[in-house]
């Protein structure tokens, strides 16, 4: 592995990424909810710099630290366009692009849905992936502003990834999706999966990463087989009171 990647909790249920190529030393951040946390851990790691920002959309728990970031720190901001209507952004990347963070080579996916410009970045030599709000442990991102249709389609390019990809997700939901999930699904493996998931936030692990072939077996908007299918769990979800 070429990457090591640090995961701390932000705000009432973020999550903050640092990586750092193990072969350069280039260090990047991914999304900022919390300015004050990512100066911290970048202390507390002793890695010592801050090279990159890799925003993954607009929304403001994810590109609220791009300012104080880019002037305490001097590092480039790379992301969607539309990051560039709320936080400073230097280079707008797409699907199909590339980003390099020292070795590292990072491939962006376009995963429209819950913003109309979400992206993701995946390296493939590393086998993980940091998929912002696209894609929680058993759930995936409220649609905000794109459809059900982009949304459904959005996944369907992450789930023709390897199954060994590790899929590092922004925030902490995984109870509440878990809780959604057995509405759904009462197979005993997806109770044992679900008990074991609310055992370890009953002792304040975190649930996330999580691994692609864990999702396509349980998460029940991977799980759905048409657009039309995806739609109505979405709803069902947004509804939810469990």
């Amino acid at each position: 592995m070429t990457l090591d990647v640090h995961l701390f909790p932000c705000r009432s249920d973020n999550y903050g990424f640092l990586i750092r190529d193990a072969a350069t030393g280039v260090v990047a951040a991914v999304d900022t909810p919390d300015a004050d946390r990512i100066l911290q851990a970048l202390q507390g790691l002793g890695w010592g710099r801050l090279d990159l920002i890799l925003n993954t959309h607009w929304h403001p728990d994810h590109t609220e630290g791009n300012a104080r970031l880019k002037a305490e720190t001097g590092c480039e901001i790379v992301g969607p366009e539309e990051v560039a209507r709320v936080a400073p952004l230097d280079r707008a990347v797409g699907g199909g692009d590339i980003v390099q963070v020292g070795e590292t080579r990072f491939q962006v996916t376009a995963t429209p849905g819950h913003t109309l410009g979400h992206i993701v970045y995946r390296s493939a030599a590393d086998d993980l992936a940091f998929v912002g709000d696209t894609l929680f442990a058993l759930g995936c991102g409220r649609l905000f502003e794109g459809t059900a249709e982009q949304m459904f389609d959005s996944l369907q390019r992450l789930k023709a990834w390897p199954d060994r990809t590790v899929l590092w997700c922004a925030h902490e939901y995984t109870a509440s999706n878990a809780r959604f999930t057995l509405s759904l699904d009462d197979r005993p493996e997806t109770r044992a999966h679900a008990e074991a998931i609310f055992a370890a936030r009953e002792r304040g692990e975190p649930t996330v990463p999580t691994r692609l072939d864990v999702e396509l077996r349980f998460n029940p908007f991977l799980t759905a087989t048409s657009a039309k299918e995806f739609a109505a769990r979405r709803a069902a979800k947004d509804g939810f009171s469990g």
